[in-house]
């Protein structure tokens, strides 16, 4: 026995281009044939983080909600050292961080 489902148009367009389709397969109450319904999901575009100043070893970023902080010190070079830099770069986060206008 043979099931015959249709198609739209859009998700064949986007099947011959080697796009993943998803959807669903119904029976159409007034024909009673298959028919597929195509998803068309659109994702809103990703928004990225501003980037406000780069640390010597880390960086300084704004997002739409948080103000980030990164720090990534090296253990060569000592606990002494590692204390040392780690002050100092939270000294300039801070200077950046009281530069930036928050809106």
């Amino acid at each position: 026995m043979k099931k015959l489902v249709d198609f739209s148009a859009e998700a064949i367009a986007s099947l011959e281009t080697g796009k993943r389709v998803e959807g669903a397969i119904r029976r159409d109450e007034k024909t009673g044939k298959l028919v597929f319904k195509h998803y068309i999901r659109q994702t809103p575009p990703r928004q990225h983080d501003t980037l406000i100043r780069v640390l010597e070893h880390g960086w300084v970023k704004e997002s739409k909600q948080r103000i980030k902080v990164y720090e990534s010190v090296p253990k060569a070079l000592g606990n002494a050292r590692v204390v040392d830099v780690l002050a100092r770069e939270t000294d300039d986060a801070i200077d950046a961080i009281e530069n930036l206008i928050i809106v």
